[in-house]
């Protein structure tokens, strides 16, 4: 059934008209499955970001909401992220000047901006902005993010805490305290303990959350043994509603978090996209980019007017809300009422959980970031995507989790503009026996040129960075080629624009060849192309008779033959 127009505004609504009496109970039972995830992780996210635990509730509970009311995707899972933590951390505790209220504030207006961004994309329908950050640098970029994740647990992993910048001071000086025995043995028994169990129920695909396991050992061992003195904990979590805490901002903090939110927009929106994209197609159904970015952005400021920090989707808990059977968004709303209900009635259970378990269950998420079968195939399939990769990697882990991201963002693009700057390119011929033109580079043995005829493809669009090796190859080729040259056809399919630069190029390789007698053809050029070279340079320089509908057809006009040849080949 069609949409109507508040549905494609508000698609809740459409849930809630088409919802069936037998989802009820897989929606309910995954809610409380997400649930025992979303509160350690939720908590464990938060003291990444340099917040209080508690943001980390809050940050878990509007966006479900708000996500089951504005989000397109029946079970995307929305909740604080290990991927942005760091960036946050590193966006706020600068301004924050030690100030946790502070923090707290500046947290809630960065989550205001990035929502603020993804509503502005979506309403001029900007979800392309995605394809800034490759696979390649991507891979890169999360790697270095759970690195410096699991380098910044460790300490809290052993029960001491460091005051480092960076991920290589935090390494070392983390390595100190370790040597210098400042770890608790209790507290680094648990972690680590922790972190075992973790591990191993994943690796066995548990059907239990190993998290949930783990944390409610940790605080059982804790209560029992009454160690609650003797090492680190979260403490009991204060007792209330999620609510506004943007008080003691200036026009000048939005200023610096401007950027900074922009960033984690694209970021956030980037791994969204794709798993969204992914279970959507899982099963069966179509999401709009755009309807995507106006449900995560409003998730995003709702979260921060209440007390949250920005959050994105969660790759961790949306796979345990589908396995568990999820159905619709009822599954978030569920989980945002349990983890209220926690914190309203047992918000002082948390006095009992060590800080080296909610690290170790950091860690456990951190390590899912790490993609090294992806490292391992782009090193297969191509040496300069591995490399970009590792580069990405690097300028995270060098300069810095925000700078790593303009580091990121200018790959992608130096990606784009390498391989659009020295495309593919084949002289194509003849190959008996074989209709078409085809690449001579790959037929050495059968295939032959048209005598007195050079045919060239070009393929990608022309423009500035091109145009002139274009123009040098295509010279040399005809060079090559020998003097009894009178024809170069260009088969432009590949060629899908060109800019006033290339054209230019263009322009004197067609003056360079009628110099010396030679003619310059266009076989099936499209027809936004043809009107570009028309519009360029007119119809005295291109005339009609100068484009051929097939490549065929314009070695037949030139040879004064028929061959019914079709035009393109490999």
């Amino acid at each position: 059934m069609a949409a109507t127009g508040i549905e494609r505004w508000v698609p809740g609504v459409r849930i809630v008209r088409e919802y069936e009496r037998a989802w009820l109970w897989p929606d309910v039972r995954a809610g409380l499955v997400v649930t025992a995830l979303m509160i350690p992780a939720g908590m464990g996210y938060a003291t990444v970001a340099g917040l209080p635990p508690v943001t980390g509730l809050y940050a878990s509970i509007v966006p479900l909401v708000a996500y089951a009311v504005f989000g397109p995707s029946r079970i995307l899972v929305l909740a604080p992220d290990s991927a942005l933590a760091p960036i946050i951390a590193a966006s706020i505790l600068p301004l924050a000047l030690g100030d946790q209220d502070r923090a707290v504030a500046l947290a809630g207006a960065l989550a205001v901006l990035v929502g603020a961004f993804m509503l502005a994309a979506a309403a001029f329908r900007l979800g392309f902005v995605t394809d800034l950050l490759s696979k390649p640098v991507r891979v890169g970029y999360l790697n270095a993010i759970a690195l410096i994740v699991i380098v910044s647990q460790i300490p809290k992993l052993l029960g001491f805490s460091v005051d480092a910048e960076g991920p290589w001071a935090g390494a070392l000086v983390a390595w100190r305290g370790v040597r210098d025995g400042e770890a608790i043995p209790i507290a680094a028994g648990i972690g680590l303990g922790s972190l075992a169990v973790i591990l191993l129920l994943r690796r066995y695909r548990s059907r239990i959350p190993g998290v949930l396991v783990a944390v409610v050992a940790a605080m059982l061992v804790v209560w029992l043994a009454g160690l609650d003195g003797d090492l680190p904990v979260v403490g009991g979590l204060p007792q209330g509603l999620p609510a506004p805490a943007l008080g003691g901002l200036t026009w000048a903090d939005i200023g610096e978090l401007v950027a900074p939110a922009a960033g984690i927009a694209l970021v956030a929106f980037t791994d969204s996209a794709v798993l969204s994209r992914t279970l959507a197609a899982r099963r069966g159904e179509t999401v709009s980019g755009s309807a995507e970015l106006g449900g995560i952005g409003a998730a995003n400021v709702a979260t921060g007017l209440l007390g949250g920090f920005p959050v994105s989707a969660s790759s961790s808990r949306t796979p345990v809300a589908q396995a568990a059977g999820s159905k619709t968004q009822l599954t978030g709303v569920v989980s945002a009422a349990l983890v209220l209900l926690f914190m309203l009635v047992v918000p002082d259970l948390t006095r009992y959980l060590p800080q080296a378990a909610l690290a170790a269950v950091v860690i456990g998420a951190a390590l899912t970031l790490i993609d090294a079968p992806a490292v391992s195939a782009l090193w297969r399939m191509n040496k300069v995507d591995a490399a970009l990769s590792l580069v990405a990697m690097l300028g995270v882990l060098v300069f810095g989790v925000l700078e790593g991201i303009v580091v990121a963002i200018v790959l992608s693009l130096m990606t784009f503009v390498n391989r659009s700057w020295r495309p593919y390119r084949a002289q194509l011929g003849r190959i008996p026996g074989r209709r078409g033109y085809h690449d001579l580079s790959r037929h050495t043995k059968h295939g032959e040129t048209i005598p007195g005829v050079v045919i060239l493809r070009f393929d990608a669009p022309l423009f500035f960075a091109n145009g002139s090796i274009f123009d040098d190859w295509a010279r040399a080729t005809v060079e090559g080629a020998g003097p009894e040259v009178h024809t170069v056809i260009l088969a432009a399919e590949p060629i899908t624009s060109i800019d006033t630069t290339a054209f230019d190029e263009l322009a004197e390789l067609d003056d360079y060849l009628a110099a010396r007698g030679i003619r310059l053809v266009f076989a099936e050029a499209k027809g936004p192309v043809k009107d570009t070279l028309l519009r360029y340079g007119g119809q005295e320089r291109f005339p009609p008779e100068r484009f051929a509908p097939t490549v065929g057809a314009a070695v037949d006009e030139v040879t004064g033959t028929w061959r019914g040849d079709l035009g393109g080949g490999v």
